[in-house]
């Protein structure tokens, strides 16, 4: 069974839509219980780092996020959030990846919106992908590139596509909106 996270936040829907198609059950859960008990967790996210990271807190779940030892999955928000501080709100964020967010430099072109180009793929859920192929963006923040970075991106600046340590994963994309190539990659998480 796979547990997403429920918390202050949007997009829960269309990855639970996503892992129906590919055959997989999960459930939506902000139960602790349930979310260590899974097989796997996702930590999807639509919305702003300050509000979400004090939801996470008031609930203990902050604690809870960083003990899982199952493969654990950040979309978005999600993995935002997992890095150490995000200039969205000046919020302290999870530190799993010790790596700050920051946000694009003030244009006419953030956020960033549509499909773009990964590269410099390594890690384990990028088996079935491959180098240039296109997925699905909306975001104007980003994670710098580091140590954990396991794909790369490029809007206006290289930053961190997705980032990977020990079980924690996590793509600034959107996986489950990015058609074929997306559920390669998800399809690569599922089978951890």
């Amino acid at each position: 069974m796979i547990a997403i996270i429920k918390y202050n936040a949007g997009n829960i829907k269309s990855v639970q839509n996503a892992l129906s198609r590919l055959g997989v059950e999960s459930m939506v859960t902000d139960n602790k219980s349930d979310i260590l008990n899974a097989d796997k967790v996702i930590f999807p996210g639509v919305g702003e780092a300050g509000s979400a990271m004090t939801y996470l807190q008031d609930r203990g779940m902050d604690i809870l996020i960083k003990s899982i030892t199952r493969p654990f999955l950040g979309i978005c928000l999600g993995q935002q959030l997992m890095c150490s501080h995000s200039e969205e709100g000046d919020t302290n964020c999870l530190n799993i990846f010790n790596v700050n967010v920051r946000k694009f430099p003030s244009t006419d072109i953030v956020p960033h919106m549509g499909w773009n180009t990964l590269y410099d793929l390594k890690g384990d859920i990028f088996t079935k992908s491959e180098n240039n192929e296109d997925v699905y963006f909306v975001h104007s923040y980003y994670a710098e590139l580091c140590e954990n970075t396991s794909a790369t991106c490029t809007y206006i600046l290289p930053f961190s596509a997705a980032l990977q340590k020990d079980n924690f994963f996590a793509t600034q994309f959107h996986p489950e909106k990015s058609a074929d190539v997306g559920d390669k990659i998800l399809k690569s998480f599922m089978e951890l």
